[in-house]
Protein backbone atom coordinates (compact mmCIF):
# COMPACT_ATOMS: atom_id res chain seq x y z
CA UNK A 1 0.00 0.00 0.00
CA UNK A 2 1.55 3.30 -1.04
CA UNK A 3 1.65 6.55 0.95
CA UNK A 4 -1.15 8.16 -1.05
CA UNK A 5 -3.50 5.21 -0.48
CA UNK A 6 -2.62 5.13 3.23
CA UNK A 7 -3.22 8.88 3.55
CA UNK A 8 -6.63 8.52 1.88
CA UNK A 9 -7.52 5.66 4.22
CA UNK A 10 -6.52 7.69 7.29
CA UNK A 11 -8.48 10.74 6.13
CA UNK A 12 -11.49 8.51 5.41
CA UNK A 13 -11.34 7.33 9.03
CA UNK A 14 -11.22 10.92 10.29
CA UNK A 15 -7.50 10.91 11.15
CA UNK A 16 -4.95 13.47 10.02
CA UNK A 17 -2.18 11.68 8.09
CA UNK A 18 0.84 12.78 10.12
CA UNK A 19 4.29 11.52 9.20
CA UNK A 20 4.34 8.99 12.04
CA UNK A 21 0.81 7.75 11.39
CA UNK A 22 1.63 7.30 7.72
CA UNK A 23 4.81 5.39 8.46
CA UNK A 24 3.13 3.09 11.00
CA UNK A 25 0.08 2.55 8.75
CA UNK A 26 2.32 1.56 5.83
CA UNK A 27 4.00 -1.06 8.04
CA UNK A 28 0.67 -2.27 9.45
CA UNK A 29 -1.37 -2.46 6.27
CA UNK A 30 1.38 -3.08 3.73
CA UNK A 31 1.37 -6.86 3.84
CA UNK A 32 -2.23 -8.05 4.16
CA UNK A 33 -4.17 -9.04 7.24
CA UNK A 34 -2.12 -9.58 10.36
CA UNK A 35 -2.16 -9.64 14.15
CA UNK A 36 0.46 -7.52 15.85
CA UNK A 37 1.33 -6.22 19.30
CA UNK A 38 2.54 -2.70 19.97
CA UNK A 39 5.97 -4.08 20.78
CA UNK A 40 6.15 -5.97 17.48
CA UNK A 41 5.09 -2.89 15.51
CA UNK A 42 7.64 -0.78 17.35
CA UNK A 43 10.40 -3.28 16.50
CA UNK A 44 9.35 -3.26 12.83
CA UNK A 45 9.33 0.54 12.81
CA UNK A 46 12.82 0.69 14.33
CA UNK A 47 14.05 -1.85 11.75
CA UNK A 48 12.55 0.34 9.00
CA UNK A 49 14.35 3.41 10.42
CA UNK A 50 11.08 5.08 11.51
CA UNK A 51 11.90 7.32 14.50
CA UNK A 52 9.01 6.57 16.84
CA UNK A 53 8.67 5.82 20.54
CA UNK A 54 6.79 2.85 21.96
CA UNK A 55 4.34 5.29 23.58
CA UNK A 56 3.59 6.81 20.16
CA UNK A 57 3.03 3.33 18.73
CA UNK A 58 0.53 2.56 21.52
CA UNK A 59 -1.25 5.90 20.98
CA UNK A 60 -1.40 5.38 17.23
CA UNK A 61 -2.74 1.82 17.55
CA UNK A 62 -5.43 3.05 19.92
CA UNK A 63 -6.33 5.90 17.55
CA UNK A 64 -6.52 3.48 14.60
CA UNK A 65 -8.72 1.15 16.67
CA UNK A 66 -11.01 4.00 17.71
CA UNK A 67 -11.32 5.03 14.05
CA UNK A 68 -12.29 1.50 13.02
CA UNK A 69 -9.07 0.70 11.13
CA UNK A 70 -8.00 -2.01 13.58
CA UNK A 71 -9.71 -4.50 15.85
CA UNK A 72 -8.32 -4.95 19.36
CA UNK A 73 -8.03 -8.56 20.55
CA UNK A 74 -7.29 -8.86 24.27
CA UNK A 75 -5.72 -12.23 25.11
CA UNK A 76 -4.69 -11.72 28.71
CA UNK A 77 -4.57 -8.78 31.07
CA UNK A 78 -1.43 -7.31 29.55
CA UNK A 79 -1.37 -9.07 26.16
CA UNK A 80 -3.23 -7.22 23.41
CA UNK A 81 -3.04 -7.79 19.69
CA UNK A 82 -4.25 -5.45 16.99
CA UNK A 83 -5.91 -7.10 14.00
CA UNK A 84 -5.97 -5.44 10.59
CA UNK A 85 -8.99 -7.59 9.66
CA UNK A 86 -11.90 -5.73 11.26
CA UNK A 87 -14.62 -8.11 10.05
CA UNK A 88 -16.45 -10.40 12.46
CA UNK A 89 -14.25 -13.45 12.83
CA UNK A 90 -12.69 -15.63 15.52
CA UNK A 91 -9.19 -16.59 16.59
CA UNK A 92 -6.88 -19.39 17.64
CA UNK A 93 -4.18 -18.51 20.15
CA UNK A 94 -1.12 -20.76 20.53
CA UNK A 95 -0.24 -20.12 24.16
CA UNK A 96 3.32 -21.42 24.10
CA UNK A 97 4.24 -19.34 21.04
CA UNK A 98 2.13 -16.26 21.79
CA UNK A 99 0.76 -16.54 18.25
CA UNK A 100 -2.72 -15.41 17.23
CA UNK A 101 -4.33 -16.39 13.93
CA UNK A 102 -7.77 -16.45 12.37
CA UNK A 103 -10.11 -19.42 12.50
CA UNK A 104 -10.85 -20.17 8.86
CA UNK A 105 -14.54 -20.91 9.06
CA UNK A 106 -17.56 -19.21 7.63
CA UNK A 107 -19.69 -22.02 9.08
CA UNK A 108 -19.17 -21.28 12.76
CA UNK A 109 -22.44 -20.65 14.56
CA UNK A 110 -23.08 -19.70 18.15
CA UNK A 111 -26.05 -21.33 19.84
CA UNK A 112 -27.62 -20.42 23.14
CA UNK A 113 -26.56 -16.80 23.14
CA UNK A 114 -28.70 -15.04 25.76
CA UNK A 115 -30.95 -12.15 24.82
CA UNK A 116 -29.26 -8.85 25.59
CA UNK A 117 -30.86 -6.62 28.23
CA UNK A 118 -33.62 -4.24 27.07
CA UNK A 119 -32.29 -1.39 24.96
CA UNK A 120 -29.02 -3.22 24.21
CA UNK A 121 -27.77 -5.21 21.23
CA UNK A 122 -24.81 -7.50 20.65
CA UNK A 123 -22.04 -5.47 19.02
CA UNK A 124 -19.50 -8.23 18.56
CA UNK A 125 -18.70 -11.67 19.85
CA UNK A 126 -15.06 -12.50 20.56
CA UNK A 127 -14.06 -16.15 20.54
CA UNK A 128 -10.48 -17.14 21.23
CA UNK A 129 -9.68 -20.84 21.13
CA UNK A 130 -6.48 -21.47 23.08
CA UNK A 131 -4.24 -24.16 21.62
CA UNK A 132 -1.40 -26.13 23.17
CA UNK A 133 0.86 -28.91 21.94
CA UNK A 134 -0.68 -32.33 22.43
CA UNK A 135 1.01 -34.41 25.13
CA UNK A 136 1.51 -38.07 24.06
Amino acid sequence: MNSETVATRLRGAGLRPTRQRLALAEILFGSGDRHITAEQLHAEAVAAAVPVSLATVYNTLNQFTGAGLLREVAIEGDRTYFDTNTSNHYHYYVEREGRLFDIASDNLTIKGLPEPPPGMEVGRIDIIVRLKTRQN
